[in-house]
């Protein structure tokens, strides 16, 4: 049996992966654990040892660092540990960040109970698992590890300081641009960002206003076309 723990902040997601994982998997994995925030996943992986972690990458709590601090901080306490990234978001900072981390695999949350369950029999068995669409963020993460002493980056600042449509949005309008055009529903976004849902209308609506644009499709051709999702 694989011993398996679920980490992520929304409980009637984790309780539908378990049922799930429960129902297909009854004789291949054990739900030893579950947790919705940083600090207490970190210590539920202490107390529990899982074999494979299926893990979010936005988990509030600890010092903002989401999955990949979460992943970090377990490897003190818990290094036989493999962690399978299970997301909503298939964006390449957020590819990147848990690649990086340490992660084995990252799948997204469209995934249906048997692949689930496959992936996670994979990166237990020692493979790398990964949604097809996220190779080329998955190749630049590992590039990126690779080069990072070498050639630092530029910070997002340097790069997009001279973008006056860019910068004429708020802080908080950025962040609600971004989740949009990654395809978050409103529903998401308030969750995430721990706003209510009218509050990212309000702010979706600000945006387009000062962006010129008519809806979300266009928002997120806009995004991709200056490679800021």
């Amino acid at each position: 049996m694989i011993r398996v723990a679920v980490v992520d902040d929304h409980e009637m997601f984790r309780a539908g992966v378990i049922g799930a994982l429960s129902s297909v998997g009854a004789d291949t994995v054990e739900i030893v654990g579950q947790a919705g925030d940083v600090d207490s996943s970190v210590a539920m992986i202490a107390d529990t040892q899982p074999d494979v972690v299926l893990l979010d990458v936005h988990v509030p709590g600890g010092q903002g660092g989401g999955g990949a601090e979460i992943l970090t901080r377990s490897r003190a306490f818990s290094a036989a540990t493999t962690f399978l990234a299970l997301s909503v978001s298939d964006s390449a900072e957020d590819v990147g960040a848990v690649i990086r981390a340490g992660a084995r695999g990252y799948v997204t949350k469209a995934i249906g109970p048997a692949d689930l369950l496959a992936s996670i029999q994979q990166v237990y068995d020692g493979y790398a698992v990964f949604s097809p669409q996220l190779a080329g963020f998955v190749l630049q993460a590992f590039q990126g590890a690779g080069t990072a002493s070498a050639s630092p980056q530029p910070s997002e600042a340097s790069v997009y300081e001279d973008d006056d449509e860019l910068n004429s949005l708020s802080e908080r309008e950025q962040e609600v641009m971004r989740l949009i055009a990654r395809g978050y529903t409103y529903k998401e976004v308030a969750a995430e960002l721990f706003i209510s849902i009218k509050t990212v209308e309000s702010h979706m609506s600000k945006v387009l206003h000062k962006l010129q644009l008519s809806n979300r499709a266009q928002l997120t051709r806009w995004a991709a076309q200056r490679r800021i999702v």
